[in-house]
């Protein structure tokens, strides 16, 4: 296996992480975000303000996504099943 096959591994690996993280912390992000705006405008400055809201999003994004992630996840795993195969021969 020559350098540039270890680096297109980590590169998909990087590749898929973010693909399947990035909606997650996006709504994070959002909701934090809008959780700001509403603290500084009413100056409730409540730390479970931001906390509780953030965790229940991120619940909701993970059970929505959760059969779209594990297919994406299984994808990748079967094609690094399949390169581990081919480098035996």
């Amino acid at each position: 296996m020559d350098p540039s096959a270890v680096v297109d591994i980590g590169r998909q690996a990087l590749y898929i992480t973010l693909l399947i993280s990035g909606p997650m912390l996006l709504v994070g992000l959002f909701i934090g975000l809008f959780v700001g705006v509403f603290q500084a405008v009413t100056q409730i400055h409540e730390m479970t303000l931001t906390f509780i809201p953030k965790i229940l999003g991120i619940v909701a994004v993970l059970i929505m996504l959760m059969p779209w992630m594990v297919l994406k996840m299984i994808e990748y795993t079967y094609g690094l099943f399949d390169l581990i195969g081919r480098v035996g021969h």
